[in-house]
């Protein structure tokens, strides 16, 4: 693969990171809004807004920063690429696996009394977990071939 096409794959991948990071943002927010106007409590939508703001946030930060570190890559650098991308993949599933535990649990603890608040960080996390594992997917097929 040509250094310019790896740089334009990579370009795109980070453009497809940063639009998820402003939907997150826009998406949880507008939850915040919709809760403050209504005066409803909601910790369940409290908490997925929560995690959909500040996980886009991040992933924003990531995306913003890998995109002033964009430069054309030798063969070295190409490899170093694929591998930090299939870590990352197997960071998204963790994340996934994390969000799973954190609503499961919590559900489960009925001796607790069912924390939605809980449930819904865990369903905002399976979300973004879900989502950046198939960016990254994404980007892995068009990389590693």
């Amino acid at each position: 693969m040509f250094a310019d096409t790896l740089l334009d794959l990579e370009r795109n991948h980070l453009l497809r990171l940063l639009f998820w990071a402003g939907l997150s943002v826009v998406a949880g927010t507008i939850v915040v809004v919709m809760l403050a106007a209504r005066r409803a409590r909601s910790p369940l939508l409290q908490h997925f807004a929560i995690q959909m703001i500040a996980w886009g946030i991040v992933f924003g930060a990531i995306a913003a920063v890998g995109w002033q570190g964009l430069h054309l890559r030798d063969v070295g650098g190409a490899a170093r690429l694929e591998r930090m991308t299939w870590l990352n993949i197997g960071l998204d599933i963790g994340y996934v696996g994390v969000g799973l535990a954190l609503a499961v649990t919590a559900f489960m603890a009925r001796a607790l009394g069912k924390r939605m608040s809980v449930i819904g960080a865990g369903a905002g996390v399976v979300v973004q977990g879900l989502a950046l594992l198939l960016i990254d997917l994404q980007f892995a097929a068009l990389v590693s071939r």
